[in-house]
């Protein structure tokens, strides 16, 4: 009778070390010029010279995953877009206060190492990271046999970003009068996914496979659609612009993010009649029978990032980001607080402003 052994537990670790192979020429694609050595060490190491550059730099950071996304990727047996979304979770937070995402590393956690899938994870990363501008310095998979089922896992990422103290942007920037300028959202994003789920997979729902003509394609594609990465348009927009604010619309809605990047004292009076909910907000609203209230306090209803400037800046704004692919237009105002002012949504984290959303959608 042979002994116990690392393989008889459940890891693989030969399998292991084939996903590291497979993701090599990935991770390689996705680097700075300040990246230093090579894939494979037990540490990224990134030139930290290069921040002489600023003034009085101010390291920003960021943590996220993907939620029950998974699921759907997991039951479409489509692996290599997931890793989009988490760079876009932890990047588009970090671009919120001005910040240069410099880095990411990432984190997989799985049931039983299936070196392809496990390759097509990281290659969604590295192309995130590209369309980030920010390098894939590192990264760990854990295999978890006994804790979680074989064709199981989880990702989680972390980023790093560098601002200029005198370039922070915030709520300390906000004035009463500013306007609101809407992003497009690509879709779902990466928020709501349980509810998401509830309604168009669960009983009753169309189904995962089942073509949607609204959608001009399947429920399971059109909840795969990658989370648009907004880090460099930010960017960009900020170095032409003088950008008072982002809010990075995700778990909360509209309002509750927008109230986050308010100070204490101001409101933001968004209206509804400026945009149109993307289809697959209205297909999850009519089969699930949603209230409003609860679609909004989920899904980002087709907005994805808010920048708020002043008035004079606004139609360039608008038009930089429209050059730049992105679908913009000015949703609201900024206006000052009236005593006793709650909102629609308490600011997400329990500080900020007073945001109320107005009117009805356009049909």
């Amino acid at each position: 009778m042979s002994g116990a052994s690392y393989a008889a537990a459940g890891v693989d670790v030969e399998a292991g070390e084939r996903a590291v192979a497979l993701m090599r020429a990935s991770v390689q694609a996705a680097q700075r010029p300040e990246t230093v050595g090579d894939f494979g060490g037990f540490a990224g190491l990134f030139d930290a010279s290069a921040l002489t550059r600023y003034r009085k730099p101010l390291l920003a950071t960021s943590t996220d995953g993907v939620g029950t996304k998974i699921a759907v990727a997991r039951a479409m047996d489509i692996h290599d877009t997931i890793g989009i979304d988490l760079v876009a979770m932890v990047v588009d937070d970090l671009v919120v206060c001005g910040a240069e995402p410099l880095f990411m590393t990432d984190y997989i956690a799985t049931g039983s190492v299936q070196p392809e899938r496990i390759a097509a994870v990281v290659s969604g990363i590295a192309r995130g990271c590209q369309l980030a501008g920010c390098a894939l310095l590192g990264g760990e998979t854990a295999e978890h046999p006994g804790l979680m089922a074989p064709d199981e896992y989880d990702v989680a990422g972390a980023g790093t970003g560098v601002v200029e103290a005198d370039a922070l942007l915030g709520p300390d920037r906000v004035r009463a009068g500013d306007v609101v300028i809407a992003m497009g959202a690509s879709g779902l994003h990466s928020n709501g996914y349980s509810l998401a789920r509830y309604v168009l997979l669960g009983e009753g729902g169309p189904g995962l496979h089942a073509h949607i003509d609204e959608l001009g394609r399947t429920v399971g594609e059109e909840m795969l659609e990658p989370t648009r990465v907004y880090s460099l348009d930010c960017l960009a927009l900020a170095r032409a612009i003088d950008v008072h604010a982002f809010s990075h619309v995700t778990g909360g809605g509209l309002a509750a993010n927008i109230a986050r990047v308010l100070p204490e004292d101001l409101a933001a009076d968004i209206s509804r009649t400026t945009w149109r909910p993307l289809p697959v907000f209205e297909l999850i609203t009519a089969v699930g029978r949603v209230e409003q209230l609860e679609s909004e306090r989920t899904f980002n209803m087709g907005v994805g990032m808010i920048a708020i400037t002043s008035p004079g800046d606004a139609d360039a704004s608008i038009a930089l980001l429209q050059a730049r692919g992105i679908p913009a237009w000015i949703c609201g105002e900024v206006r000052a607080r009236r005593s006793g002012e709650i909102g629609d949504a308490e600011a997400k984290g329990g500080k900020g402003g007073a945001v109320s959303l107005q009117g009805d959608y356009r049909r």
